[in-house]
């Protein structure tokens, strides 16, 4: 009799664990994939839009690169509003000129190439910002699920303590326990209420955000399918990653090439240019009039340009130096990202046997309280384990697919030009 009646008693906490190691329930209608927000994040979100905005930016410079220097027409008047016979304006002289700057040194050309390194750069800056995007879509979603997963166990674990609390009471009326045992599941009935509210709030501001990236159509049901499908992605070898055409390599280069761009220009200033001047020149006291021609020619005597170009060659061995530390820092993130991918790649495999277990655990401690073999605490230590259990399957789960996440964002290539 007394086997039947902790049978009874452990009966329903037996339930809840089940109920708490599956999914949220999904609502009915469609269910939001991953790609399906990436897709959705790129019409809304607007981490890309300042990136494109340098896309247009860098090719409007190039046309302005291309342009020519303006030619200048001038008019002077010469022995007029003087003395004497130049007191009014019937010996004065006037010339209506024509000055047309003629830039030597290939400035043009420098500038032009100048330009299109900028170009590139603001390629570079696109495709990054587009990586962004992703992976902070991705961490949105995979927080999303996460969150909501831990307020389903958070919920289930209110469940759990509240029956606790009821069988401690009965245990403490009929007297087969001492009092404490009451306010011992009583403080944990009030802890687990305050961590299901906790994650609820959690739950909903993570979903607030991910609606924030990708709209409306965040408000559905998320892939649970695929947030589960960690442990088996996460088997299997690695394949060895080049960084070296990764888009953080690709930044370097553009910028390599923009400070190439910018020696070269800075050599280019150091050519002086002419202005060619012509007009004619009217003689009043006369009416005769004569042409006039002038070329015009800067002395570098304060400033040659060597000192501007001794800048920009710095500045490219700066960015030589950079591209060095750029491989070296894109290497090490990778192989910690690679690292933090398989480490929770191995607690996702470990998750399940331990959360067998733990289940397992704490029923025998239910069916012993229940008969008055086991403490209490015994069976609250086997609930706290089996609690930390399932939120830590969920955190390994996270932590994967968080790690794919910036393990694809590093290793992403620049798009060839055909496909921008």
């Amino acid at each position: 009799m007394k086997s039947l009646w902790a049978a009874m008693l452990a009966a329903p906490l037996c339930a809840l664990p089940a109920q708490a190691q599956t999914s949220p329930p999904s609502a009915g209608g469609d269910v939001l994939t991953l790609e399906e927000a990436l897709a959705d994040a790129g019409a809304t979100t607007p981490l890309t839009q300042a990136a494109e905005a340098g896309v247009w930016a860098a090719e409007a410079g190039r046309s302005v690169a291309k342009l020519r220097p303006n030619p200048s027409v001038s008019v002077d008047t010469e022995n007029a509003l003087g003395t004497g016979p130049y007191r009014g304006f019937n010996e004065s002289d006037t010339t209506v000129a024509f000055a047309l700057p003629v830039e030597l040194g290939g400035k043009r050309s420098a500038r032009v190439a100048a330009a299109d390194a900028g170009i590139q750069r603001a390629h570079v800056d696109l495709a990054i910002a587009e990586a962004d995007r992703r992976v902070a879509v991705t961490e949105a979603y995979v927080a999303a699920i996460a969150s909501e997963r831990r307020a389903v166990v958070a919920e289930a674990q209110v469940a759990v303590t509240t029956e606790n609390l009821r069988i401690a009471r009965d245990r403490v009326m009929v007297g087969a326990n001492s009092p404490i045992d009451e306010q011992r599941a009583a403080l944990e009935q009030v802890r687990a209420t305050t961590d299901a509210e906790t994650a609820r709030l959690t739950a909903a501001a993570t979903r607030a955000t991910l609606v924030q990236y990708v709209g409306d159509s965040a408000r559905t049901a998320l892939d649970q399918r695929w947030f589960d499908g960690a442990a088996a992605r996460g088997q299997g070898p690695s394949v060895p990653v080049d960084a070296r055409g990764t888009l953080a390599l690709a930044a370097a280069a553009a910028d390599t090439a923009a400070a190439e761009a910018g020696l070269r220009l800075a050599r280019s200033q150091r050519v002086p240019d002419l202005t060619l001047t012509a007009g004619t020149r009217r003689l009043e006291a006369s009416n005769d009039q004569a042409m006039v021609f002038g070329v015009s020619v800067p002395l570098p005597l304060f400033n040659s340009g060597k000192a501007a170009v001794t800048q920009a060659a710095r500045e490219r061995d700066r960015t030589e130096a950079q591209g060095r530390i750029a491989l070296f820092e894109a290497e090490r993130a990778i192989a910690a990202a690679e690292a933090d991918r398989d480490r929770a790649a191995t607690a996702v495999r470990a998750s399940e046997p331990a959360l067998a277990a733990a289940t397992e655990a704490a029923r025998i401690a239910r069916v012993g309280y229940a008969e008055g073999k086991f403490d209490q605490l015994i069976l609250l230590d086997a609930e706290r384990t089996l609690l930390d259990t399932r939120r830590a399957g969920i955190d390994a789960r996270a932590a994967y697919h968080d790690a794919v996440a910036r393990l694809e964002r590093l290793t992403v290539r620049l798009p060839a030009e055909g496909d921008r």
